[in-house]
């Protein structure tokens, strides 16, 4: 199955959903042996169509990524692999952001984006830049959509937008009100309640990034790519969602402050 992509304004596009490789799968030790669990289900994503991995150099998955493209057998130049490197020091954003286009100049990153920036943070960097991020991916869900006119003006300056966290109101918001609603709207269409929520954010044009322990539920990211939600459906989600906020990402780590992180597009 052939997922749908977004263009980007650099001229690349990248695949709607990516399988992400980070929190769910953190390895704490960097002596451990590679984990053939992650490889294998990574190895069984790529079989079912997606080609767009997630990664992380701060979540010691990279290793990982590569041996399951390796065995997988499709080209290496067919999959779309973003990985994040630590931002350093807020006052240096600029300067850090000048490296990354050093690296995309170099050919060793086809796109160069940010993850977890605030709109300050963005402008701090447009400032200076010479090669405008391509995405910026940060938490967002029903609960969770942001300003609503904070992804108007990222895309206003070419910045598209990927999701983390985009299963929250499933997996740690219960009980909440989009509950009978999401259940309502996924036994009409014979899905997931996770495929509705997905469909969602591609209606959107969001770039989703999921994962999963079990190769079962890959089909249903694969049905949230067939689902076509109504207008109606949709404007419910969205209006039941505002009315709610819940930040999950930083109720779920123990570090005082999060700096936010650069994103590398290779493939």
């Amino acid at each position: 199955m052939k997922f749908p992509s977004l263009p980007l304004k650099d001229g690349n596009s990248i695949p709607l959903i990516g399988f992400g490789t980070g929190t769910a799968w953190y390895k704490e030790d960097p002596e451990e042996p590679l984990n053939r669990d992650l490889i294998d289900i990574l190895k069984a994503a790529i079989e079912r169509g997606f080609r767009h991995i997630d990664a992380s150099d701060t979540c010691g998955t990279e290793e990982k990524v590569g041996v399951a493209i390796k065995e997988c057998g499709i080209p290496p130049e067919e999959i779309f692999v973003t990985t994040k490197v630590f931002g350093g020091f807020y006052e240096i954003r600029g300067h850090i952001w000048l490296s990354m286009e050093q690296v995309k100049a170099s050919g060793k990153a086809k796109s160069i984006g940010v993850s977890d920036h605030q709109r300050l943070h963005i402008e701090e960097i447009l400032k200076v830049a010479t090669i405008i991020p391509a995405l910026n991916q940060l938490e967002f869900h029903p609960y969770l959509q942001r300003a609503h006119d904070y992804l108007p003006w990222m895309r206003g300056h070419g910045i598209e937008v990927a999701s983390s966290n985009e299963l929250t109101p499933i997996t740690k918001a219960r009980p909440g009100p989009l509950d009978n609603m999401l259940a309502e709207i996924a036994a009409r269409h014979q899905v997931s309640e996770n495929a509705v929520l997905i469909s969602w954010q591609i209606a959107q044009s969001i770039v989703v990034t999921t994962t999963t322990m079990k190769v079962g539920r890959l089909e249903d990211y694969a049905a949230a790519v067939q689902l076509k939600l109504s207008m109606d459906e949709q404007e419910k989600i969205t209006q039941v969602g505002l009315a709610h906020h819940l930040r999950d990402w930083l109720l779920t780590v123990s570090i005082p402050m999060i700096d936010p992180s650069f994103l590398i597009h290779i493939w």
